[in-house]
């Protein structure tokens, strides 16, 4: 049997300070590997892939070979089905079965019945938060289109921040992000969080709404940054991704640059008479290969 050296704390503090040390220097017959590049998972709104407001989202999200799915919230038909806790069993069930994640949820009838107007959007919005506890996301969409638009509408402006004024400290103490998609710029949306004041209420920046608008988004992204944006949807309006107006390629950069790494969900992207399924999957592989390298 061998005497084991004795330890001395001197010696190992030492020593642990040159290996780290060392740890952080390049070989000097060699090079080191440069870092992997982030892989984005990738999705696809539940309404896009044929199935809104239906738990069978999840099997053709398996199907197309999705890494999740942006569910909604429900509808009026339905009255918002997802605050019934046996519906988010089932959603959650199906998750998990299919092996296909619940990436955000939605409120895509607020572009028929406004938040900025009608009273019973307030109680959808305040219970999209528990939802979106029970079913593990931290991203609800409020949608701001259709009847709901926000472009020139001062009055409409002031009544959702107070809106969210008072539905936000419920939003931060369960940390979940409320998260404004419309026609509006960045610097819009920026004035509409500045006057809420909370860190809970953020942008969901849609590539493609923005180019229709004629805003530079690769500018309004980086104004944004990752403080202000809390996913992304990668769009096209009636061509597959990267057959139209958007540069995803310069998106990806950008994405990169202000170290944005959740979700990119796909939305739209059907050429007219377009077959869904194959065209997810065509724009799934093409998403790959630009953002991930695959």
């Amino acid at each position: 049997m061998t005497n084991k050296p004795k330890y001395n704390r001197r010696t190992a503090v030492k020593k642990g300070i040159l290996l780290t040390a060392l740890a952080g220097m390049q070989p000097l017959t060699g090079f080191m590997a440069p870092p992997r590049p982030h892989a984005y998972r990738i999705g696809a709104c539940d309404w896009s892939i044929g199935q809104a407001s239906d738990p069978e989202a999840f099997r053709v999200a398996k199907e197309i070979g999705l890494d999740g799915v942006q569910v909604s919230l429900g509808n009026v038909s339905n009255n918002m089905h997802l605050r019934r806790k046996e519906v988010q069993q089932t959603y959650l069930q199906t998750s998990k079965d299919t092996q296909v994640r619940i990436a955000s949820l939605a409120i895509g009838e607020l572009n028929n019945v406004p938040y900025k107007s009608d009273p019973v959007t307030e109680e959808w919005v305040e219970d999209s938060i528990d939802v979106a506890k029970a079913l593990g996301c931290q991203v609800i969409l409020l949608a701001f289109f259709g009847k709901g638009d926000l472009r020139e509408d001062e009055e409409g402006k002031k009544e959702v921040i107070r809106r969210l004024q008072k539905v936000a400290p419920k939003a931060e103490k369960q940390d979940i992000y409320l998260a404004l998609e419309s026609w509006l710029s960045a610097e819009e949306h920026l004035r509409i969080i500045e006057a809420v004041g909370s860190s809970h209420v953020k942008v969901y920046y849609d590539v493609a709404n923005s180019t229709e608008m004629g805003y530079d988004i690769f500018k309004e992204m980086k104004l944004l940054g990752t403080e202000y944006i809390c996913e992304i949807h990668a769009k096209e309006n009636g061509q597959l991704l990267g057959k139209g107006k958007v540069d995803f390629g310069r998106v990806k950069n950008t994405l990169q640059e202000i170290g944005y790494k959740d979700w990119v969900i796909m939305e739209g992207a059907i050429p007219p008479g377009g077959d869904m399924l194959t065209a997810y999957q065509a724009n799934l592989a093409y998403l790959r290969r630009v953002l991930n390298n695959q």
